[in-house]
């Protein structure tokens, strides 16, 4: 099988402004590899954690809430009461009540909804200030919609790493 070309490598997304085409791009790389890595990843090491590092069953939440949360904040719009109930739950491992496929289809759903922003986002917005949770740190909207865009691919290659890991190497 010859190896693909990356989401960048393929070109111009449509309906994407410029600007914004590497934040997307970054996006839908990384559910192409989440995608990959997590096919047939056995549900009991959703939450090891190797060597005291986080689990894949974290990242996946993470991943999800992360893009959820700033995707939020760009739009110059608080947390829901959901939302916080989301990042409560994202240090704790949830043995029960998740598979992968649950955690995975969570983050498809989160890629979506931020291409669909993404595609209606006003260029000239961009630089617009945002506060960002509940002290208001200061952002502007590319900032945010960057961050997102590198925060997800930081914890792709973590959650790569662990993947490696727990399916290679039984825990001591």
């Amino acid at each position: 099988m010859a190896q693909q070309l990356e989401v960048w490598q393929r070109g111009p997304l449509p309906e994407i402004i410029p600007m914004l085409q590497p934040v997307a791009h970054a996006l839908l790389q990384a559910r192409e590899e989440i995608n990959e890595y997590m096919v047939n990843f056995p549900i009991e090491l959703l939450w090891q954690r190797p060597a005291g590092m986080a689990s894949t069953g974290f990242h996946l939440q993470h991943l999800s809430g992360v893009l959820d949360r700033v995707f939020t904040y760009a739009r110059a719009e608080g947390l829901s009461e959901f939302q916080f109930a989301q990042l409560a739950e994202e240090g704790k491992d949830s043995a029960a009540g998740y598979t992968v496929a649950d955690l995975v289809n969570r983050f498809n759903k989160q890629v979506d909804l931020a291409l669909a922003q993404i595609k209606s986002t006003d260029a000239t917005t961009l630089p617009d200030y945002r506060g960002v949770g509940r002290a208001g740190l200061p952002s502007t909207v590319i900032g945010l919609l960057f961050h997102a865009a590198e925060h997800t691919m930081r914890h792709v290659g973590q959650l790569m790493v662990t993947v490696a890991v727990v399916k290679n190497y039984k825990q001591v």
